[in-house]
């Protein structure tokens, strides 16, 4: 997997510097935990420096989970499936081998965008966030589904996502395996929504 400095403009400038900073303590500890003074710490920067770039705590963790949407979903998950296999319906399956391989990962620390949701709520600015990132992701299901000529790729969807979801919470309960099995119940999905031939 990629880091989080990867693609980022000027990755040494202050500003990505706090994002970095932000990136692993959030993604770990959530965004409660964690202070301003200690991201002004860890990054090594000014209060008035980090206040000249962002205004709130919630003003960086907006940008951590901007750089976790570029970083894990557009640019990794979603690309790497798509790699892996020749058609619509293997690349869906593939999002799972690669959640597998996340999976095994030591410092794996599940989804921040559901993590953020359920630590913030649904109605905090951070909370709304996580719920569009969380609806891009789905989106990327559902084109996937519209090029396997999937029916109803809405509900497709929406159903891959509580599969995706779930091997996450799982994962992070200590089931390392879990992917597979999700996998095995996406196999199911897929079957369930491929267009029903008419009988001859």
């Amino acid at each position: 997997m990629r880091t989080v400095a990867d693609n980022l403009e000027n990755p040494d400038d202050v500003r990505t510097r706090i994002v970095v900073t932000a990136y692993d303590l959030f993604s770990h500890r959530g965004i409660r935990d964690v202070g301003v003074d200690e991201l002004i710490r860890v990054s090594g920067v000014a209060k008035a420096t980090f206040y000249r770039h962002f205004p709130s705590k919630d003003d960086v963790a907006l940008a951590f989970l901007k750089r976790r949407d570029e970083l894990w979903m557009l640019g990794s998950v979603v690309p790497e499936a798509r790699s892996r296999a020749d058609n619509p319906e293997d690349q869906l399956l593939a999002i799972f081998d690669v959640y597998h391989q996340w999976f095994q990962d030591d410092d794996f620390e599940a989804c921040s965008f559901v993590k953020v949701l359920l630590e913030m709520g649904a109605t905090h600015p951070l909370g709304q966030a996580s719920i569009e990132y969380l609806g891009r992701i789905r989106q990327q299901v559902r084109l996937l589904a519209d090029e396997a000529s999937l029916e109803d790729s809405e509900a497709f969807a929406l159903s891959w996502h509580i599969l995706m979801k779930g091997s996450i919470i799982a994962a992070a309960e200590g089931d390392r395996g879990a992917a597979g099995r999700a996998r095995h119940m996406a196999s199911g999905l897929i079957a369930d929504h491929r267009p029903k031939r008419l009988p001859e």
